[in-house]
């Protein structure tokens, strides 16, 4: 049976523009580093995809080496894009990225020329398309002159491969430079992906600050810290979770007896809201109005719609933020 998306895909979602751009992107995008690999269930993976399509996330955030095993990510959504999605490309962002290891050999990562255009070919062809909306470089290299990289982005995007350009995991400074050699190439930097939590906060000592200064989007990553900002580790730690999972990210050792305590604590506050403690962990960082989009990861439609809940309510008082606040210093 062929798919057809619902008639109002795009009544309730909220799209903001990426920084200084023209381009806009939905308040909630999906993430797929996970769930979504050759060891996981293809119609799952599927069924998500197209309900987030139904809600209006037009926003598919993929890299080379998601899975696992890396590439199948892509392999997938590439084999849903042609089955179900094709006809409605034009309505689609499609992010990839490259960075981390994807194959043997000096240049199987980091970020130089050669692995950078080579790794967006694969990209292409593993997910059947001419070209991405946005191509990022994952990460900074500390040995390829940072012009190399850039230079990378801006020829993926000058040769009609990538329309925009991104970076993820900068610091500050490397965020600046990065911004500042684009520029000069003309190919401006649409959007940064740092990660951000409730209980990982490092990129409010500066980051946020710089991309509002250049007109850079940001979409946050790792958005519930694992899983962590969910209700589902207050009791220990389930079988079906990522602390659980040997493929996971998330280590055991990291629920730690303080997580657990702060986190039953916020979700308190989020019971006082109407809200699941992962819709507060979602609505908090968009509080911030630096934020262009959040990033979900999700293993099934009860838990992409528990998250676009999360938009029914984006207000905080005062005194929430400052009750918050004192729970996670």
């Amino acid at each position: 049976m062929s798919y057809s998306p619902s008639s109002k895909r795009y009544a309730t979602m909220i799209y903001n523009y990426c920084g200084k751009s023209g381009l806009k992107i939905p308040v909630l995008s999906l993430g797929l580093w996970h769930n979504f690999g050759h060891v996981d269930e293809f119609e799952n993976s599927r069924n998500i995809l197209l309900s987030a399509f139904d809600a209006g996330i037009t926003h598919f955030d993929l890299a080379n080496n998601y899975g696992p095993p890396p590439g199948s990510a892509e392999i997938n959504f590439g084999t849903i894009l042609k089955e179900d999605l094709g006809k409605y490309r034009d309505e689609l962002i499609i992010s990839t990225k490259a960075g981390y290891k994807m194959w043997d050999g000096p240049y199987g990562e980091w970020g130089s020329r050669k692995y950078l255009l080579a790794s967006l070919d694969q990209s292409l062809k593993r997910m059947q398309l001419d070209y991405v909306d946005i191509f990022y470089s994952h990460r900074p290299d500390p040995d390829t002159p940072m012009e190399e990289t850039m230079g990378a982005l801006d020829h993926a995007v000058k040769q009609g491969k990538a329309l925009y350009a991104g970076i993820s995991n900068y610091n500050p400074e490397q965020t600046l430079r990065a911004a500042g050699i684009l520029k000069k190439l003309g190919t401006p930097c649409l959007i940064h992906q740092p990660k951000y939590s409730m209980l990982e906060r490092q990129i409010e000592a500066g980051l946020l600050d710089i991309l509002e200064k250049e007109g850079i989007g940001s979409i946050a990553f790792s958005p519930l810290a694992q899983g962590l900002l969910t209700d589902k580790y207050l009791g220990g730690i389930p079988e079906d979770s990522r602390a659980a999972k040997p493929h996971g990210f998330l280590r055991k050792e990291e629920v730690t007896d303080d997580k657990i305590n702060k986190i039953g604590r916020l979700n308190e506050i989020a019971k006082q809201r109407n809200q699941t403690l992962a819709q507060m962990a979602i609505t908090w960082i968009l509080r911030d109005k630096r934020i262009t989009s959040v990033l979900v990861g999700v293993s099934s439609i009860g838990q992409l719609n528990d998250n676009l809940d999360a938009i029914k309510n984006l207000e905080f008082d005062p005194e929430e933020l400052k009750e918050i606040d004192k729970i996670l210093k």
